[in-house]
């Protein structure tokens, strides 16, 4: 799939080209752990489509935080988040199979599905989104979908397999409603404890302001106007 291709996604005509492909994998190196080529290709060209769809050039641009409202992480981006639960999900499934002669889970799946576990917030963490939502919650909700649920969207429009959108629909809450797969399991624990231990650490910055300005900005401080 290492060619120039056009897709469309919430009406906008994207072009993926591979100057697009390696600035994705240059934000999330971990991409490149996945073996299965075509995996790979399609979990990198579905962060190109979704990231330019919505606004945002890249996954640092978007508040790093769990959710909208909640408060951002104190340095560090969103990418950063991604790439530690891939790499905590990663460990936990090969301590585990260490210890258990008869542990069996899909490695690729485990990372791709980790990489794509928040692809949903592009739409729940974009500024014009929060500020519809925000002027009137009852139109269509506030936010109208979580990211769980949109990023199942981006998943099957990108032609992600069904194990990697159900890691995206079920890494949260919504996990609670069904039997998560193993990759599911270990995708949230591992997201889990990255939220908690941040919190624990009191890596949360005291204050969040980017919902008040500009997104794209580091440490949990928007871009300003001018940037």
């Amino acid at each position: 799939m290492n060619y120039p291709r056009t897709v469309t996604m919430r009406g906008k005509s994207i072009e993926i080209t591979d100057a697009k492909r390696a600035a994705r994998v240059a934000e999330m190196p971990e991409i490149e752990w996945i073996k299965d080529r075509d995996l790979r290709d399609k979990v990198i060209d579905a962060w190109v489509a979704a990231l330019e769809a919505h606004g945002f050039t890249q996954i640092g641009d978007m508040k790093p935080s769990g959710n909208y409202d909640s408060n951002p992480l104190l340095t560090g981006t969103q990418c950063d988040h991604m790439r530690s639960v891939c790499r905590l999900a990663v460990k936990t499934a090969e301590e585990m199979a260490g210890l258990f002669p008869n542990f069996r889970y899909d490695r690729d799946i485990l990372i791709a599905g980790a990489l794509c576990h928040d692809i949903g917030k592009v739409w729940e963490f974009q500024p014009d989104n929060v500020k519809r939502w925000k002027a009137d919650s009852y139109a269509v909700g506030f936010p109208s979908v979580r990211h769980p649920g949109y990023g199942v969207f981006i998943c099957f429009a990108m032609d992600l397999p069904e194990a990697v959108a159900h890691i995206a629909a079920a890494h949260s809450a919504e996990g609670e409603l069904l039997e998560r797969s193993l990759e599911n399991t270990i995708v949230h624990w591992a997201d889990v404890t990255f939220w908690k231990t941040v919190e624990a650490g009191r890596q949360f910055a005291a204050t969040d302001t980017w919902l008040d300005g500009m997104t794209g900005g580091v440490s949990g401080q928007p871009r300003s106007a001018k940037a």
